[in-house]
């Protein structure tokens, strides 16, 4: 995955080592991780991410059926 153009959250400051990291991967995928374990990504499609993001935003993480 090393060939992933990684950007960091604008949430991120400085060096800490403590960042989110997101890439798009080849086939349109958004692949996340934190910057202080790079080998360990996580992926998902941008249509699951937003639902995650808005549920983190609004602290309603219940599950759909």
């Amino acid at each position: 995955m090393s060939q992933l153009a990684w950007q960091k959250s604008s949430f991120s400051t400085g060096d800490s080592g403590e960042c989110v990291e997101l890439a798009i991967n080849a086939v349109g995928d958004v692949c996340f991780r934190e910057s202080d374990r790079p080998a360990q990504v996580a992926t998902t499609n941008p249509a699951a991410l937003r639902v995650l993001l808005r549920g983190i935003k609004t602290g309603d993480l219940t599950p759909r059926a």
